[in-house]
């Protein structure tokens, strides 16, 4: 089964200030701001919803192709990605771009300030699926070029391939036609609780009406969990406990990935989500969207601890 992921690739540079930024922001000057902020370092980690993804589902034994774009700093990342043997195929060069980034700074009181550079992004991926068996695909479109979000979803329709539907941050950027046509024909939509609420603002829809477009709305809930809710029935599925959380970020992106990793094994949406909670559990317990690593043995040992026997023969 080839699994597709279009989205982002990004450098996620993160600098520490060893202050607050209240004390260096004067109220009475706001209108002339003009601040400079003396950070300790500068490290510098690879993200981006479908770089995420893709590296949580290597973690699982998949390759998926990442449909996306990179610039002319990309190489580091390129090798990255060449290291866990990810196929570049579906990755445009864009020579005359920096590669997505994010910049972002945090005082002592964990409050941030971030500049973001989509660059390459700015363009689409063009990738061409001629050839491809859309019986033995599966595709998620996470947040990323606007362009291919909306191609990706019609091109996916136009072939029978299955695809789900993650519109993320980019929800405020859409009008709500878009978004529900982008629904349309999903196998499922999935958002996180405060993405739900601006998607139904964008388009008017409650649950009953997003579940004409797609049969199953997932619900991501941080520590709460994740809802699954279809036509029959609403199923709540627990978060799973971390060693340490360290850091949250990129957990989404890991449970997204091991939602795939169910469905390639024809699990059904409630055993393909605790999937997903159990290798979200690993992402949060390092600093950064693609630092953790783990066996699969320890895998299905957490989902055993947390769930049961694995649902898969042989696991």
């Amino acid at each position: 089964m080839r699994i597709f992921v279009s989205g982002s690739l990004a450098y996620d540079r993160i600098m520490d200030f060893p202050g607050r930024f209240q004390d260096h922001i004067l109220p009475e000057k706001i209108h002339i701001l003009n601040v400079c902020f003396m950070v300790n370092g500068l490290i510098e980690r690879f993200g981006g919803t479908a770089g995420n993804i893709a590296y949580n589902l290597v973690l699982l034994g998949e390759k998926p192709v990442i449909l996306a774009t990179g610039g002319k700093d990309f190489a580091p990342y390129q090798d990255w990605l060449l290291r866990w043997e990810l196929p570049l195929q579906g990755i445009r060069a864009i020579p005359q771009e920096f590669t997505a980034g994010a910049y972002i700074t945090t005082d002592l009181g964990d409050n941030q300030i971030t500049g973001f550079n989509p660059g390459a992004m700015k363009f689409p991926s063009e990738y061409n699926f001629d050839g491809i068996n859309p019986k033995e695909t599966l595709a998620i479109i996470a947040p990323g070029n606007l362009g291919d979000m909306l191609d990706y979803s019609r091109a996916y329709k136009n072939l029978g391939m299955p695809y789900i539907f993650d519109p993320g941050q980019s929800i405020p950027a859409w009008e709500g036609a878009d978004l529900k046509e982008m629904a349309d024909g999903a196998l499922a939509l999935i958002v996180n609780d405060y993405e739900l609420e601006m998607y139904r603002q964008k388009t008017g829809l409650e649950e009953a009406g997003i579940l004409e477009l797609t049969p199953t709305l997932i619900t991501t809930k941080g520590e709460a969990g994740s809802v699954i809710l279809t036509r029959q029935g609403e199923e709540t599925v627990p978060a799973v406990p971390a060693l340490q959380v360290v850091d949250p970020t990129g957990a989404g992106d890991a449970y997204r990935a091991g939602l795939l990793k169910g469905l390639i094994l024809n699990q059904p949406w409630t055993e393909a989500a605790r999937m997903g909670a159990v290798l979200a559990s690993f992402a949060v317990e390092q600093q950064g969207t693609q630092e953790h690593q783990l066996e699969l043995a320890a895998f299905w040992e957490r989902y055993a601890d947390n769930f049961g026997p694995p649902p898969v023969a042989g696991q």
